[in-house]
């Protein structure tokens, strides 16, 4: 494995369930290069209790990506600078370009991103249809295999079992770790989590949860 290159639209997206492959990528000694659309400007979530303003909120959200790079072992973060709830507005072609021209750069082997019309949020969608472009226009020999996470609760009626199914038991601290960096999104569901995994039922329900990433290969 030489470089896997991540490919998500908003800080926390390359946590929430991917987490744990990406620490078992940096712990074997294989670079992860992470892209991120945007800032998240737009989100709900302003801590709890609230801590962020609108007008705080991309530097907060910057930081807490920063920190959760470090956490996972991401020493190349890429920011490419998209408005938030716009992704889906803005020219697929020109953000395949940016991604495009990093792809040859890296020479990933793997990219990870959101599977095409199964990311549930536009922005998801919009990302990952980018991605898609720049892949494609990658000779064919040379291309790396998508990774996609779905995110829809009917992907297996959609698209089939999952490809990959990684057992991230053994990084669940650094994946937790992560979850936490991301304050300002997690604290109110990092806390009912830690509450519920009080009760043995919870706990074991939560950390199955948690233990388990699934992607699919993206045919391209």
């Amino acid at each position: 494995m030489e470089h896997v290159l991540v490919v998500f639209p908003h800080p926390d997206d390359e946590t929430f369930g991917k987490a744990g492959t990406i620490a078992h990528y940096t712990r074997s000694g294989t670079p992860v290069t992470l892209i991120c659309g945007t800032l998240g400007q737009l989100g709900r979530n302003m801590g709890n209790p609230f801590f962020a303003t609108r007008e705080t909120l991309p530097q907060i959200r910057e930081k807490e990506l920063r920190d959760a790079c470090d956490v996972l072992g991401i020493k190349d973060l890429r920011l490419l600078g998209l408005r938030d709830k716009t992704v889906e507005f803005e020219d697929p072609e020109l953000i395949a370009d940016r991604i495009e021209a990093i792809i040859r750069e890296v020479k990933p082997s793997i990219i990870m991103t959101y599977y095409p019309k199964l990311g549930v949020h536009p922005d998801h969608d919009g990302m990952s249809e980018a991605t898609v472009r720049a892949v494609k226009r990658i000779p064919e020999e040379m291309r790396p295999v998508i990774h996609g996470s779905a995110v829809t609760n009917n992907a297996v009626e959609v698209i089939g079992d999952p490809d990959i199914v990684n057992d991230v038991s053994d990084v669940l601290d650094v994946k937790l770790a992560a979850m936490r960096a991301h304050r300002s999104q997690s604290e109110a569901m990092m806390a009912k989590m830690e509450k519920d995994r009080q009760d043995p039922e919870g706990k074991t329900k939560i950390e199955k949860m948690l233990n388990t990433e699934r992607f699919w290969i993206y045919p391209v």
